[in-house]
């Protein structure tokens, strides 16, 4: 067995649904073990076979990206994430099982789910890393309303066990007593916090940019999007006024009902895939679909998000939408987000990358600076392809743009340097068009999953960056050949993205 191998295996074993996800065989009755003794045996595992990474004879990319995948596995497990992490995304173990399960067939491992939901509960109780006291409400809020619902069918002949398992990961959050307050929100304030931190901020952006560094990036580049709002603000509104380009986006061009939203998603995605040929030269097999989320997940679920097609083309790649609260959000963003998430973005990204034949740790690496950065660059690249219908949905590509520069400020702001929850909302409502369940929602999310936020945008950066130092060969740059490379190698770090493109520059005719 290869060193790839070996990777690839233990990568999967630490998260099996997603083999599942792709429709790889091997893992459908699998789910990790959450126990001390269950992590540090694969921690184990993983360890040894960096060991013997320098010796190896794999090509130098697959090395870099199987000690990237080991390294990170090894750090989020001694961060030790999962004791604090008990909210609604699906970065919460037990919540995001139960989401995972209405999307997936969990039928050979539903068995396991109380065993898993177990574990958590312990991990939690015994830990010396206490939840937000918030995050301890609404996690408890999510068990009682599953607790509460009938039986769903995925939970088979288990239902019983389940819900019991359940009730007692329940009762250990209502348990906790000494909660973090909203006045201690970061990591930072975590036994080890710093160092771990520190970790997490180089695995997510594969770079050695420091916090303080990322920090100011995105007080930077905050403050270059107010000129382009006033831009545009001015064409469309006749003010340059941020904030009051700001008050409009927030208050006016709201959703009339559910319907439009999945429409002009459903038309935002065929206009991309016609205009696609231009820019690429490869597209892939599979399609890609548009779907509301299952009304009993749209409480849990997020806003947008894709899941790939299965190495079978049994289904096609899913943009799923939640229409909940539709007619309170702004249409601007429904463009940007469909291009980002489905064509040219992550449908693209993925189905290519998984019609490769390069093996299973390259075509199935999780490295968000890659995977998030090219979500992200697809943004700006459907502006350059013509694909924004109106000056509206630009002001949604600066909106999302906004965020994610804003997610460097925050994230950094809580984690690094000690930031309040409150002055997390309020940077953000300061200079985003966000309305404020989703700033609560995506500073919630921040805070359970540290320096993961910081991939989106040093990721968009760099490709941007890389694309015009190739552009500077003039009429021997050709932009199709450059994006079938960047989404055809496969998820890389950073660093090795830009090698893999030099290269391909030299070899260029």
């Amino acid at each position: 067995m290869s060193l790839a191998d070996e990777m690839f295996q233990a990568a999967m074993d630490w998260k099996p649904f997603m083999p599942t996800m792709y429709g790889l065989q091997g893992w459908d009755d699998k789910l990790e073990d959450l126990s001390v003794e269950g992590e540090q045996a694969l921690r184990a595992r993983i360890a040894d076979i960096l060991s013997r990474a320098d010796t190896s004879d794999e090509d130098p990319v697959t090395l870099a990206v199987i000690k990237h995948q080991g390294r990170s596995i090894v750090d989020r497990i001694d961060a030790r994430l999962i004791e604090h992490t008990v909210a609604k995304g699906l970065s919460a173990p037990v919540n995001g099982l139960l989401m995972i399960a209405s999307q997936l067939d969990v039928s050979q491992r539903v068995d396991k789910f109380a065993r898993y939901i177990g574990q958590a509960g312990e991990r939690v109780r015994e830990s010396d890393r206490r939840p937000l006291r918030r995050h301890l409400q609404a996690g408890t809020k999510r068990l009682e309303s599953f607790l509460a619902s009938p039986v769903q069918e995925w939970e088979g002949g288990h239902s019983g066990e389940i819900r019991t398992a359940i009730a007692g990961f329940r009762d250990v959050l209502t348990s906790i007593e000494d909660a973090r307050g909203d006045d201690k929100p970061g990591i930072c304030w975590l036994p080890e916090g710093e160092r771990n931190y520190a970790n997490l901020v180089r695995n997510y952006t594969t770079t050695a940019r420091t916090p303080d560094e990322l920090h100011r990036l995105g007080l930077d580049l905050i403050a270059a999007l107010r000129e382009e709002y006033a831009e545009i603000g001015s064409r469309l509104w006749g003010t340059s006024d941020v904030q009051e380009i700001f008050h409009r986006l927030r208050t006016e061009l709201l959703w009339d009902n559910e319907d439009q939203m999945i429409e002009s998603a459903v038309e935002a995605i065929a206009r991309a895939e016609a205009e696609a040929p231009k820019w690429f030269g490869r597209m892939p097999k599979v399609g890609c679909q548009v779907r509301a989320v299952d009304e009993a997940e749209r409480e849990t679920a997020g806003i947008a998000f894709y899941m790939p097609a299965p190495l079978d083309g049994s289904r096609p790649g899913t943009y799923w939408l939640n229409p909940l609260g539709a007619t309170e959000r702004s249409r601007t963003l429904s463009e940007v987000t469909a291009f980002h998430e489905a064509v040219p973005g992550h449908h693209y990204q993925l189905s290519i990358t998984a019609e490769t034949d390069m093996h299973n740790m390259r075509r199935f690496a999780f490295i968000e600076a890659y995977l998030e950065g090219w979500g992200l660059y697809t943004e700006r690249l459907a502006d350059e392809m013509g694909l924004y219908s109106s000056d509206e949905q630009r002001l949604g590509m600066l909106g999302l743009d906004a965020m994610r520069a804003g997610r460097l400020v925050v994230d950094t702001g809580m984690h690094a340097f000690g930031w309040t929850r409150q002055q997390a909302v309020d940077y953000l409502r300061e200079n985003t068009v966000m309305p404020e369940p989703e700033i609560n929602a995506e500073i919630d999310r921040y805070i359970e999953v540290p320096g993961q936020a910081l991939a989106y945008m040093v990721g968009r950066m760099e490709i941007q960056r890389v694309r015009a130092e190739r552009a500077k060969l003039g009429e021997r740059f050709d932009v199709r050949a450059f994006h079938d490379l960047v989404v055809g190698s496969g998820a890389v770090p950073l660093p090795v993205l830009d090698q893999i493109v030099t290269a391909w520059t030299a070899a260029s005719p």
